[in-house]
Formats: structure tokens, C-alpha cells, sequence
């Protein structure tokens, strides 16, 4: 799920009023003993100032609080009037002011990274709302927060059925409100076509989770509460259908924006985005160079896995470019041709999962939680911008699912679109997605960040460190021997890298240098051997998002310089298990700071 930067932002709260730790003795850059007293008044303040900015974000937050697991708020939505902006505005301004008056080196490591962690969000927030202004040209802001705030209530069973279909029945009371404001804050001038397209897309979706979570279970209230859900059903109903003719006849017709942020907006986001060290140039020439190995290793696999076979294509040591392609290329069709079938992709994802979960346990790569984990189709309201993502629950509702949903193939797509699908979707690029967003890599991290005494960590879970972690570990599943060293996996493996080496030079060639859909495609279909219906779906992703793409790439590389940092301080004393599980203790905040916290390097 989507968190409005403000809301990620104020949850720094329940870092230190649910820490019991207390301050430690002086390390690298801290303080003397004879200071333990200031160190320890700063604490209190950051402790303070993190209680209220919790109390006042369950108020101006209410749907990502109930997806947290607060849920005393379950009954009401966001306020996006210009009224409810302002004040949300003028809350993050005020914290980060109370933010600034506390000296970060005298806090303790551990609160000195929250710190790094709550003004980068603070100071994100601000600039969204003064710069980006996404409530008056992002439709799918007013989508996700209509679809979250019914998925949310309805998908985990954190309370009794009962109390869940009342907190809705408030909720789909308020739909209606919001979007009426959606109509009033978007201007069409200012929305890209492609952004209005895809809500006009996903809008009906909201009444496919009503269908699916509310009405077949109305009969669990009665009396005046069930006439009241019933009322709110048929006002939601109406309500939708008004905002799809709007979306349909207004917006869509109308809309005239530019997806492109451009440079300026663009690295201003990607700083938040990831809150890394490395640049948006140092990103492009480490994916460029990257390119250029992987490609070589791959074809290296290729001409291993094709050397007896009679139509193999020319494979001297030394290749053009167009050699290279062919090779690799005629590889990669013996992985595509084993695949599921056009129904089969969630069975076979099952099975997959079960696979990695036993091979991740049987060579003691990590400490594997007992959470549980289920595999779902993805909520139609969420579909058109990635195939799959887990889903954990909130950090404050305890043992409860994670969600690792899937697209289904569309029944609007030709049996040749579906073959283009399934060829990406094959086997072993099954295995992969397991891998990435199951086991050992996001539903695994997610289990373990959450047990981190700062609730914070796992509430803003950085997205460079989550994502990073899931493209990390299908390297590592790969060197470990997965499917008994399958050269074919890694080919794929390999091929899938590239598609986060792909990401990062995608996104800044969209918002910064201008890329049309034909240079996009070019970089995807070709160099990094991507399927049609893949890319396609890439191309839309990078118009509808900026800054988000990169996550992978960059987080993968600071994941792997930092595990190259630790074998050489530690040398032959190193060791893999003990590296993983120390690295997922720390609560998933910027790679960055793990890894001073791990080498014991300053906090900065």
C-alpha cells in the first residue's frame, strides 16, 4: 500500500514512545560519559516530540493508520480540502521546527538515525505539498486512499467482522465527499492523460471490493446498522457511478498535463525517495556499467547451455553486439518455452514458495519467521501498475497475514498477448518473483523488521533497503544453488537484474532526458530482453510514477557494497547467516544507515 508522504512522516512517533531501550554508552562520534545526562535529555525530547507527532497523524491520517494497525480512527478518511492541507502543512512545519532544536549528535545512535530518518520524511512532505502538489493533478491519490480505506479494514481480521463492516459503513458514508473534492482539487490542465486514463481504469474497482469483502456478509448487523450499511452501500454505488462518467467524459477528454517532472522535481524526489548518498549521476553510470557486465555474463551462460545444441546461432569469444543478442536471446527461449498455463500462474506461484521456503531453510541462509504468508489475487483497484508486491500487515497489528498478490492476466487480452505475458511470466521467472517478494526477500524482511524495538523502522520501511533486499537475495539464492545450479536460472536470474538495472536508467530517461515510448521500449525489449507485454506495462509505470523505479537498483548496490564492507572487516570470521540476520535486525531503515550502525561508523 501507498502512504502519503505526511502520513509516513508524523508515524516516526511510535519509534520512541514504543522504545524501551535506553541510551548506551559513548561509541564512534558520541559523546563522553561525562555528557550521559545531556544525551539523555535530548532522548526525553525526541521521545516527546515523536508522542505528538503520533497523536496528531492517527488524526490527519486515519486510512494509513488503520493499514498500520492503529485503529482508532477506523471510521474516517483523510481531509484533502485546501482546509485539511493546510493544517496537515502546517503540522509537519511545526515538527520539523521542534526537530531542529534538538541536537542530533547528542542523541543516541539508535534515535540518531530515527532523527535522519523523520526530517527526511518532514522534510519531504513539505516540499510534495509546497512543489509537486500531487492532490491537484494525481488522480490516483484520491483512488488509493477510496480503495484503501475499504482493503484495509476488510482484508486483515484484526477485530470481529461485526466492528470492521461498522468502521466502513462510516467510511463508504464519506466516499462520496471525497470524490466531489477530487473534482474540485484536480485540473484536468494539469493531469496526465495517462494518469486520468488508468483511474477511469481502476475507479469501478472500488465497487468490486464492496462485492468481494461487504456485501456478502451485511447480514452480520442488524436493526438501524444494517439500514445504515445498506444506505451506504447504494449512496457508494451512486457515488462511483458519477465519478466514472466524470473521469470518462471530463477528465480523460481533458486532460493535458506532462507525466515528465523533469530534472529539477526529479532530484529533489529521488533525495527523498531514497535518502542514499548516491546521485542521480552516480545511479546512471553504475546501471550503465552493470549493463554492460551482465550482458557479458549472460552470454557467457548462453553459450554454455547452447554448445550441443544444431541451430545455435554464432558464438565466437570475442562478439558484436548483434552476436551477443542472438545468443542470449536463443537461450533465454529454452527458459521461456517451460511456462504455466494462461490460468496456472497462481498454483505454480504456490508451489514456488514452498520451494524457496525449504531451500532458504535447508541451507541456513537466514532465520525464517513463522508469520504466515498467503498468495492472492491482486485488488482489482490496484491493478495496471506492477504484476506483483507483498503486502504485510500493519507493524501494530501482530500476526496477522502477508499478502503476496499477483495480476491475473487480463480476459480482455488476445491469446498473442497472453503468450508475451507467459514467456516473461515462465517458470523460472516465477521462482524469481517468489523469491523477490516472498522468500527470503520482502514478506522475510518485513517479518523480521517489524520485531525491531523502533516501531518506526518498520512503519517507514525504506523502500531502497525493502527493495534493494528482494533483488539482493535472488543473487544470493543464485549463488547458493537454487534448482541445483540450473544454468538456465541464472540466466534468468541475470535477465531479471537487468530489469532493475532497466529501472533506474528508465526513470531518469522519462522525467529528466525526455524518452518517448520508443527509446523506452528500445532499452527493455532489446537490451535487457524484456517481453512486450512487460515492457508495455513498464512504459505506463514509469509515466504514472517517478522516483520509485530506482529503488531497486540503488538499494541492490548499496546492499552489496555494504556486504562487500563486512567481509573485508571481519574476514575468515565472517558469516553468512550471522551477516543476514544482523542486517534485518536493524529495522530496514536507508541502507546507509545500517551500515554505519553494522561498521560502527558515524550516523550521518
Amino acid at each position: 500500500m501507498r502512504h502519503s508522504l505526511l502520513a509516513l512522516a508524523l508515524l516516526a512517533a511510535l519509534s520512541a514512545c514504543q522504545r524501551s531501550e535506553a541510551p548506551t554508552g559513548p561509541a564512534a562520534g558520541q559523546p563522553s560519559t561525562a555528557d550521559a545526562a545531556v544525551d539523555a535529555v535530548a532522548d526525553a525530547r525526541f521521545a516527546q516530540l515523536s508522542q505528538r507527532a503520533l497523536d496528531s497523524w492517527f488524526e490527519v491520517s486515519p486510512v494509513s493508520a488503520t493499514q498500520i494497525g492503529e485503529h482508532r480512527y477506523d471510521g474516517e478518511l483523510d481531509d484533502l480540502s485546501a482546509e485539511g492541507r493546510a493544517r496537515t502543512l502546517e503540522l509537519a512545519r511545526g515538527l520539523l521546527a521542534e526537530l531542529d532544536a534538538i541536537d542530533a549528535a547528542r542523541l543516541s545512535r539508535e534515535n540518531q538515525v530515527d532523527a535522519a530518518i523523520l526530517r527526511n520524511q518532514l522534510e519531504g512532505e513539505i516540499w510534495t505539498a509546497e512543489t509537486l502538489q500531487s492532490w491537484a493533478w494525481d488522480p490516483l491519490l484520491y483512488n488509493s486512499l477510496a480503495g484503501g480505506a475499504i482493503y484495509g479494514l476488510m482484508a486483515r481480521e484484526f477485530a470481529p467482522l461485526p466492528e470492521r463492516l461498522r468502521s466502513a459503513t462510516s467510511r463508504m458514508e464519506k466516499l462520496p465527499a471525497l470524490f466531489a473534492l477530487a473534482r474540485e482539487n484536480l485540473d484536468p490542465a494539469r493531469v496526465p492523460k495517462i494518469h486520468a486514463e488508468t483511474v477511469a481504469q481502476q475507479n469501478l474497482g472500488i465497487l468490486t471490493l464492496v462485492d468481494e469483502f461487504i456485501t456478502p456478509n451485511v447480514g452480520r448487523l442488524e436493526g438501524a446498522e444494517r439500514e445504515r450499511l445498506d444506505a451506504a452501500i447504494a449512496g457508494l454505488r451512486e457515488a462511483v457511478a458519477e465519478h466514472q462518467s466524470w473521469l470518462e467524459d471530463t477528465l480523460v477528454p481533458n486532460a493535458a498535463g506532462d507525466f515528465r517532472i523533469g530534472t529539477e522535481r526529479y532530484d529533489r524526489k529521488l533525495r527523498f525517495a531514497l535518502n542514499s548518498e548516491l546521485s542521480r549521476e552516480e545511479i546512471r553510470q553504475r546501471a550503465e556499467a552493470d549493463l554492460a557486465r551482465v550482458r557479458d555474463e549472460m552470454y557467457t551462460i548462453a553459450r554454455g547451455v547452447l554448445k550441443d545444441a544444431p541451430d545455435a546461432p554464432e558464438m565466437p569469444d570475442q562478439p558484436d553486439d548483434d552476436q551477443r543478442q542472438a545468443a542470449i536471446e536463443a537461450a533465454l527461449e529454452l527458459a521461456y518455452a517451460e511456462k504455466p498455463g494462461r490460468d496456472e500462474v497462481v498454483d505454480f506461484a504456490k508451489e514456488t514458495l514452498a520451494q524457496a521456503t525449504a531451500f532458504t531453510r535447508e541451507h541456513d541462509l537466514v532465520t525464517v519467521p513463522d508469520d504466515p504468508v498467503q498468495i492472492i489475487l491482486m485488488p482489482e483497484f490496484q491493478r495496471g501498475v506492477a504484476v506483483a508486491y507483498c503486502d504485510s500487515p500493519g507493524p501494530l497489528d501482530k500476526g496477522l497475514d502477508t499478502y503476496y498478490a499477483i495480476s491475473p492476466i487480463p480476459d480482455d487480452w488476445s491469446d498473442e498477448q497472453s503468450e508475451s505475458f507467459l514467456r516473461e511470466y515462465n517458470d523460472r521467472m516465477i521462482h524469481l518473483l517468489s523469491i523477490h517478494e516472498a522468500m527470503p526477500g520482502h514478506y522475510l524482511e518485513g517479518a523480521h523488521s517489524v520485531k525491531h524495538p523502533s516501531t518506526l523502522r518498520a512503519v517507514l520501511r525504506s523502500g531502497p533497503f525493502a527493495e534493494g533486499w528482494a533483488v539482493y537475495t535472488e543473487d544470493m539464492m543464485a549463488d547458493a544453488g537454487y534448482l541445483d545450479g540450473d544454468p538456465l536460472f541464472r540466466l534468468v536470474q541475470l535477465k531479471f537484474y537487468l530489469r532493475g538495472v532497466a529501472n533506474a536508467i528508465l526513470d531518469q530517461g522519462v522525467h529528466v532526458d525526455g524518452w518517448d515510448r520508443d527509446q523506452a521500449m528500445e532499452l527493455m525489449v532489446r537490451t535487457t530482453f524484456q517481453q512486450e507485454r512487460e515492457a508495455a506495462g513498464k512504459w505506463v509505470r514509469a509515466q504514472l510514477t517517478s522516483a520509485q523505479l530506482p529503488t531497486y537498483f540503488a538499494g541492490a548496490q548499496e546492499h552489496f557494497d555494504m556486504r562487500r564492507a563486512v567481509e573485508e572487516q571481519r574476514g575468515e570470521a565472517f558469516d553468512l547467516k550471522a551477516y543476514h540476520d544482523e542486517v534485518l535486525s536493524k529495522g530496514a531503515p536507508p541502507v546507509r544507515f545500517v551500515r554505519q550502525l553494522i561498521l560502527d561508523e558515524p550516523i550521518g
